[in-house]
């Protein structure tokens, strides 16, 4: 999926507003040497390497990395998929905001985080959890379904695992997992037009190659069906439900 990092940053800030909690759990050292898997536009890397820690970023879209180095040209950032990845270099850690629920091949992508860490690494992540915006892709596939697009509609574009599932893959890797918690936490999203800013952001997979109008249609629709529960005293919200997970290599 091709992403407008300047739509991300301008709109859809509160990824890395919210991830800034995550660096908390992270709590980075100086001198420690740590991967920001899918880094985005590079906001939170900067805030890790303020901390004192030697940050790499990466992600796997080609115009998130090129604003990113853009804006902090001081970090290095690496195009790359958190699939298929590797560092001669391990780390001290491995640090992930709202990244992993897009890596269908989850378990590829836990074995790419456990070999590039140092023994006693940790493995600090946030991402959506069971139930994430149920709403809106509930309303976004009915409205789908309803256009005549089937198909469409029943793509498996993010993985949102519950605790047990995800904690389970990460023991049977070897992690030793220390903290984990599934939780809500419903999101402002900006202006009149935040559910529908928020599905052209993050749900394009579900609309690329359709006509515009059709688009359109589908969109108006879907926020209508969504009103009742995500419209609130004059602002949208989005329907998150998280999970924050801890995990150190012990083998």
């Amino acid at each position: 999926m091709k992403w407008n990092s300047v739509l991300y940053d301008q709109k859809h800030d509160f990824v890395s507003k919210y991830g800034a909690d995550v660096i908390e759990l992270l709590d980075p050292q100086n001198g420690e040497n740590i991967l920001d898997l899918g880094c985005g536009t590079g906001d939170l890397a900067e805030l890790i390497r303020a901390r004192g820690a030697n940050i790499t970023g990466l992600d796997s879209s080609p115009e998130m990395i090129e604003t990113a180095k853009a804006k902090y040209p001081f970090i290095a950032f690496d195009l790359k998929s958190a699939d298929n990845f590797s560092y001669d270099e391990k780390f001290d850690a491995v640090f992930s905001n709202a990244t992993l629920h897009w890596i269908l091949e989850k378990e590829q992508a836990i074995f790419c985080i456990y070999e590039c860490l140092k023994p006693n690494g940790r493995f600090v992540a946030e991402f959506g959890g069971k139930g994430n915006v149920a709403n809106i892709v509930t309303a976004l596939q009915d409205a789908l379904r309803k256009k005549g697009l089937p198909d469409i509609a029943n793509k498996t574009i993010w993985y949102f695992p519950s605790l047990s599932e995800y904690t389970s893959l990460l023991e049977q890797k070897g992690f030793r997992v220390t903290f984990a918690a599934h939780f809500d936490r419903e999101t402002l999203l900006k202006d009149t037009n935040g559910v529908k800013n928020w599905i052209q952001m993050f749900g394009r997979s579900y609309l690329d190659g359709l006509d515009s109008k059709l688009v359109d249609d589908i969109l108006t629709t879907v926020e209508e069906q969504v009103k009742p529960t995500n419209y609130k005293n004059g602002n949208w919200y989005a329907d998150y439900k998280r999970l924050r997970v801890v995990a150190i290599k012990e083998r």
